[in-house]
Parts: structure tokens; C-alpha cells; sequence
């Protein structure tokens, strides 16, 4: 029984040094959450400008016909996935929700590998698709906390330049979407070509614009630099769902934690009541022998 008793008491001890380290995390993803949520914030106000220019632009060029290659639909014979994963696990399901979404996708859009290119961002997904011999063409692992667009900047111009180069047709963007701490949703995005265009939002957003030199040069630079200013959007709002599903995930660790060691606790304090109720009990059986 006293072997028993120490056994308790090291599990016991463990799994509270378990869940400090636990809450110690929980706390470091929701201060991640916090500022990560508040760079997302920011960067919709710059996205909301480029948008409004670029719909205006857009809008206006589609409707007069364009040669720009942005803008043009070509015929669909490979598509171009970026892919949005964490570095590292501990962050409850948030990549398998994704992975498992781009698999089904895959798998119900295509017939082989040689219809779609793979950009993984984040080394879980790039390990994913590897050890399915899926084959990867790019990726990007490492990335801060809080990125910004020089980290990113390279597989986002790589992204844009591999579809000016014509090495796929379209590109999406998978990503799991922040919606607020406790949810986030599975999202799609097509970034291009820059044709799906809203009619009341293009109207909505119309300005009047003095162009210099002409609006072609304009949409020469300010195609790929939207394109690239929506792909890092994509990747902040991924971060930011990431760093949630860390924070929720800490915190269900943190309470099954506390869970376990109420139940060691009552367990242990039963297995000492029953320890001392043995000794008391030979105590009285060695007294009344001697009577």
C-alpha cells in the first residue's frame, strides 16, 4: 500500500508541472492571439484601399477588354495550391482540418498529380504531402509569430510569378479562416487570374481616379502587388486562427490536467483512509491477542 501511495503522489506531482506548463502556453498563444488579431485589423484598412483602386481599375478595363495576363482566363490545365499549415503541432486540429479539406478537394477535382502544384507554407503541410508523395514545388517553413511581407515575399512573388510564367492556370489559397477564439472556418480562396468581380461592389467602390501615365501601366504593377497583398492576407488571417486553436487547445490540456489530478487526489486520499483503517485494525487484532 505505501508503494501504491508514492505512486499517486508522483503522478500527482507531474501532472501539476504538466498543467503549469500548459498554462504557461495557453497564456503565451493568447497574447499571440491578441496582437495577431490586432495586425489582421490593421491590414484590412491597407486591403480595403487596394481593393477599392483595383476594382475601380478592374472593372473598368474587363468591361473595355484587356491583354493583361492577370486578367485573362486561360484554358484549365494545371491549378496552383498554397497550402497554410503550422511549423509544429500543439495546436489541436487545426492543421488536419485543413489537410483533410485539401485532400477531399484533390481528390474530388482531379484525376492525377499532374492537374495541380502544391506551395506549402508551414511544415506540417509540406511533411503531409511529402509522406504521400505528393509532390511539393515550393515551400516555406519558419515563419514568425506575427510575420510580415518580407518574410513572405518571397513564396508570394514566387506564387505570382510561377502563374505569370504559366506553370499553372490558377491559383487558390487553402487556409482555416479566424473567426473568433473558439472558431474557425476551412476557406478557399481564388486569387487567380482577377476576373470574379462583383457588380455592386465594383459599383460601390467606384472613384474617380486621375491615372498618369495610363491605366495599362498602372495595372502592369498593380496587379501582381495586389495579388501578393491578398496572399499575405490570407497567411495573417491563418496565423491568427492558429494561434486560437494553440491558445484552445493549451486550455483543454490545461483542464484535463486539473480533471486528473482531482481524480488522483480522491484516489489517493482513499488509498491512504484504507491504509490507516488496515493499521488501526492490526493494531486492535495485536492488542486483543495479547489480552
Amino acid at each position: 500500500m505505501p508503494a501504491s501511495l508514492n505512486e499517486i503522489k508522483v503522478r500527482i506531482a507531474s501532472t501539476k508541472k504538466t498543467s503549469q506548463i500548459t498554462g504557461a502556453m495557453q497564456m503565451v498563444s493568447a497574447a499571440k492571439l491578441t496582437r495577431s488579431e490586432q495586425n489582421a485589423k490593421n491590414f484590412q484598412v491597407y486591403a480595403q484601399k487596394v481593393r477599392a483602386m483595383t476594382t475601380d481599375l478592374i472593372g473598368s478595363e474587363l468591361s473595355e477588354g484587356s491583354n493583361n495576363p492577370m486578367l485573362i482566363k486561360r484554358p484549365i490545365k494545371k491549378t496552383g495550391y498554397i497550402v497554410i499549415t503550422s511549423d509544429k503541432g500543439l495546436v489541436g486540429g487545426y492543421n488536419s482540418t485543413i489537410l483533410k479539406a485539401v485532400m477531399q478537394m484533390l481528390h474530388d477535382d482531379h484525376d492525377n498529380q499532374e492537374e495541380y502544384v502544391i506551395i506549402a507554407l508551414g511544415g506540417m503541410g509540406a511533411d503531409f504531402f511529402k509522406a504521400r508523395d505528393i509532390n511539393v514545388s515550393y515551400e516555406l517553413r519558419g515563419l514568425s509569430d506575427q510575420p510580415t511581407f518580407d518574410e513572405v515575399r518571397k513564396i508570394v512573388n514566387k506564387s505570382v510569378s510561377l502563374y505569370q510564367n504559366e506553370l499553372f492556370d490558377e491559383l487558390y489559397v487553402c487556409y482555416n479562416h479566424h473567426v473568433n477564439s473558439l472558431t474557425s472556418q476551412v476557406r478557399v480562396e481564388k486569387m487567380l487570374p482577377i476576373t470574379d468581380l462583383d457588380e455592386n461592389e465594383a459599383t460601390s467602390h467606384h472613384q474617380e481616379f486621375e491615372l498618369e501615365p495610363n491605366r495599362d501601366t498602372i495595372l502592369a504593377q498593380l496587379l501582381p502587388q495586389y495579388a501578393e497583398s491578398m496572399i499575405y492576407g490570407s497567411i495573417i488571417d491563418a496565423k491568427t486562427a492558429e494561434h486560437a486553436a494553440g491558445m484552445a487547445a493549451m486550455q483543454a490540456a490545461t483542464d484535463n490536467a486539473k480533471n486528473v489530478i482531482n481524480d488522483l487526489t480522491i484516489q489517493y486520499n482513499r488509498a491512504r483512509q484504507a491504509a490507516i483503517t488496515q493499521e488501526i485494525t492490526e493494531i486492535v487484532a495485536g492488542a486483543s491477542a495479547l489480552e
